[in-house]
């Protein structure tokens, strides 16, 4: 009995221990992501020193109970991955949240890079890591910022950008399939706001600068497709700097069926304004918010609602300018100088609200269909009352001499007005559906659009000049006559239809070889035209050991006009425009091989684009101006070459080379010339200006307002060799120069030219707070934080004054001279990134 009653006390004892034992534990949880926030699964989760633990889920999450009230250490491994090893010490039933990022080893990138095909296997598609559009320096910030360094740029205020001898409106954006439309009445970078797309909510990023296939659609140029990502667990990020501040919350629920994405940004660009030319009081401002919800209703059954809403504001009370272009010739060396006095205001608004809804059904292991509904408006004004009195002529220089900076010999004076009451409103509709059918060899992709636009335009706009008392133009008599007068109204009703069928086939028992071919069609009832564009995709993949890919895309790519190439310079909408129609073909290669003992990947390639029925257009700053007309034919032809590699481990950087040359011929593009009584051609320098006779000069072949030669980019990442927490970035961007048109003139059409574009951007960061927090107790602040990282960034490094545009000044003998209009100068910013 009494061995009995010691038996029952030890098991007391043993019990009350294991309490007490289960009570001094805690939690860590979390989950595990390689470097492109992508979950892992399976990943190895073990206590060190201990031979068992467990493995993170199939969306990367984990959860373990670690004994509490000492320090101990998990340690995450994976085949292909760097070990990680974080330390803890936690109280008694105390919960740790954390993030495991593991890095690929160099074995298992080179893996990746040979073994992800798809991007060797499309023509033109270039994948952009998205985690670089924040920590790249850019004066603009985003993913169009990326963009650029690949393709070239020649204005940091905006974040349009040109594609292969192609303009602004060229350009196709998807965000989830969705396409994204931009402002259309902004006519510099000063009024841009914000980006449609938040690079914070952005999974993944496919660019294709040209050859892309028939389910894009129709324009001419380029597409950004991009994918906002799908959040696995509870988290976000903040950043606030001196032009733009953001935040962004992500989440899902516990059965894991509904998540959400919600960002929300603003921006003013009053210190980068403030260093402008013209001297003024400006109020800038742009904010956005966006949302992603998603709902998995089934296995069959997805839901997905994407909206939108964005408003830009710019005022601006101007001041003074004091512009300054230096002229040098053989004759003489001159700096001439244009001051400007102002009064009066600008105040522009822009506003785009859209909301989309998106259904996917997997109706078996094969087919997959998908449903889109969506609405899109712009609301737009654009008012201004500005007056100016100006005083043109050569700008003294001499620091020594009392009028420093002043015009001392006046070529010209006078007084102008502008005036504009502008406005637009776009409202488009879409529904949209789109399949797959996965057989293999064969992957059938189709897709059907319906689209309605309804446009509401008010245009009225006029400017008076006056030189010297005179009124220009000089009027007979005592009239007064503007010298530009627009006033224009359009009620447009706009419906299309637009449809596309292409089937990817692989041959061969590797599937080395692949054909991607298709059409699609689209119909414009505004001008009755009825579009057919078959496009034809192949590549090859000949030696996995050589690892080179060979790839050819040719096909139609036409575009129907939208808006503004209807809209001619005297403001009339020709309904009758046709879409401006293109034959094009590429081909490229690519090479994966190592350097520096890493994964690299050098490609390149060639391009054509045979163009007709051309709308010819002027660009002014970032303002398109077209001519209303399909009265020209077009060419580009061009190199591209790109080199991807890591200089330093786990840092990718790139660079950027294109050669290009692309012209236009206008039909009936002509000028005359007249010659005196000597049979001499009548110019300044003529004795005897009686007219007798004259000559007809066709214009021929000219350059178009986005030719340039030569384009080079380089992105670039380094970090010290002792300490990766202290990384610099790198942005650069050379563009030799490009033609800019005076209006009005047949015989110099697009004769003068802009210099050539350099602009270096460089950023230094510093991470302030890391991803271990073992060492934070309960009670920290910053204990729920992921990382904090502080940047320096300095735009344009150089200080290089780069031109935009000119501006057309008339002296007392009505010469005409230009000015330029620069760009911004030398500037610092300062960020703040937090992830949690």
């Amino acid at each position: 009995m009494h061995f009995a009653r010691i038996i029952l006390l030890c098991c007391c004892v043993l019990a009350f221990s294991h309490v007490l034992a289960q009570k001094k534990t805690c939690t860590i949880y979390g989950k595990v992501v390689d470097d492109n926030e992508r979950p892992l699964s399976k990943v190895s989760v073990t206590i060190l020193g201990r031979q068992t633990g467990i493995a993170s889920s199939d969306s990367g999450i984990f959860t373990i109970q670690v004994p509490a009230g000492k320090a101990i250490a998990l340690v995450f491994s994976s085949s292909g991955f760097y070990t990680v090893q974080r330390n803890f010490y936690l109280n008694a039933g105390e919960e740790e949240k954390i993030i495991i990022r593991l890095s690929r080893s160099a074995k298992q990138l080179q893996e990746v890079v040979i073994k992800d095909n798809r991007e060797r296997k499309e023509a033109g598609l270039v994948r952009i890591n998205p985690k670089y559009a924040l920590t790249a320096p850019s004066a603009t910030g985003g993913v169009e910022s990326l963009i650029k360094i690949l393709v070239g740029s020649n204005n940091e205020l905006s974040s349009q950008y040109n594609v292969r001898g192609g303009n602004y409106d060229e350009n196709l954006i998807y965000i989830n399939d969705f396409e994204i439309f931009r402002p259309y009445l902004v006519r510099s970078g000063q009024q841009e706001g914000l980006s449609f797309i938040n690079p914070e909510l952005t999974g993944g990023i496919n660019f294709y600068n040209g050859g892309f296939q028939s389910r894009y659609g129709d324009k001419m140029s380029s597409v950004l497709d991009i994918q906002y990502r799908k959040p696995k667990s509870f988290g976000g990020s903040a950043y606030i700097s001196l032009l733009e501040q953001g935040f962004h919350t992500e989440g899902i629920s516990k059965k894991e069926k509904f998540t959400y994405l919600i960002g929300v940004r603003n921006r003013s660009n009053r210190n980068l304004l403030s260093s402008q030319e013209t001297k003024g009081n400006y109020v800038p401002s742009s904010s956005d918010i966006q949302a992603l919800l998603t709902y998995k209703l089934n296995e069959a059954w997805q839901f997905e609602m994407l909206g939108n809403f964005s408003q830009t504001k710019f005022t601006l009370i101007p001041e003074e300018a004091k512009l300054t272009s230096s002229v040098l010739s053989p004759l003489f060396s001159a700096n001439l100088g244009l001051d400007i006095y102002f009064q009066g205001k600008e105040k522009d608004r822009y506003t785009t609200s859209m909301i989309g809804f998106a259904a996917t059904q997997q109706l078996s292991k094969k087919i997959k269909l998908k449903w889109l509904a969506s609405r899109i408006e712009n609301n737009e004004q654009e008012l201004y009352d500005i007056w100016g009195a100006y005083l043109f002529g050569e700008r003294s220089f001499d620091k020594s001499s009392a009028d420093f900076g002043s015009i001392t010999n006046p070529l010209g004076a006078g007084v102008f007005m502008n005036h504009a009451r502008n406005k637009l409103n776009i409202a488009n509709w879409n529904i949209s559906h789109k399949g797959t059918w996965d057989n293999g060899r064969h992957y059938v992709q189709w897709g059907l659009s319906a689209e309605k636009t309804l446009i509401n335009d008010h245009l009225s706009e006029w400017e008076a000049q006056d030189s010297a008392g005179y009124n220009l133009p000089y009027p007979p008599g005592d009239q007064l006559r503007l010298s530009k007068v627009i006033l224009s109204s359009a009620n447009l009703d706009i419906n299309k239809l637009s449809g596309y069928v292409q089937d990817n086939i692989a041959f061969g028992n590797k599937q080395n070889f692949t054909l991607q071919g298709g059409v699609r069609f689209n119909y414009n009832s505004l001008n009755k035209e009825l579009l057919v564009s078959p496009r034809l995709q192949a590549s090859w993949l000949p030696d996995a050991k050589k690892d080179w890919a060979f790839k050819l895309a040719v096909g139609a790519y036409h575009q129907p006009p939208f808006y503004r190439e209807l809209r001619s310079y005297n403001g009339k909408v020709n309904t009758n425009v046709k879409a401006q129609k293109s034959w094009q073909a590429v081909i490229g290669a690519d090479y994966n091989f190592k350097a520096w003992n890493r994964p690299s990947r050098f490609t390149i390639e060639t391009y054509y684009k045979h163009m007709w029925d051309v709308d010819p257009y002027d660009i002014d700053n970032v303002r398109i101006r077209y001519l209303g007309n399909n009265n020209a034919k077009a060419y580009a032809t061009g190199l591209e070459l790109r080199l991807f590699s890591e200089l330093v481990k786990d840092a990718e950087s790139w660079v950027s080379i294109g050669l290009m040359k692309t012209m236009e011929k206008i039909d009936d593009f002509y000028y005359y010339r007249y010659k005196n009584a000597d049979g001499e051609f009548i110019n300044s320098e003529s004795t005897n200006q009686v007219v007798t006779d004259s000559v007809r000069f066709d214009k021929g072949w000219v350059r178009r307002p986005t030719d340039r030669l030569l384009t080079f980019g380089m992105f670039f990442q380094d970090y010290l060799s002792t300490n990766e927490n202290f990384k610099v970035h790198l942005n650069m961007i050379y563009g030799t120069n490009m033609p800019y048109n005076i209006p009005g003139s047949v015989r110099y059409r697009n004769a003068l030219v802009i210099d050539p574009y350099i602009r270096v951007d460089i950023g230094f960061s510093a991470l302030l707070l890391d991803g271990d927090k073992s060492t934070r107790r309960s009670h920290n602040p910053f204990r729920k934080f992921d990382n904090i990282w502080a940047s320096l960034e300095i735009f344009n490094l150089l200080d290089r004054a780069n031109t935009i545009s000119y501006m057309f000044i008339k002296d007392f003998s009505n010469t005409v001279y230009t000015i330029p209009n620069r760009l911004t100068p030398r500037l610092l910013n300062l960020k703040i990134l937090a992830r949690f």
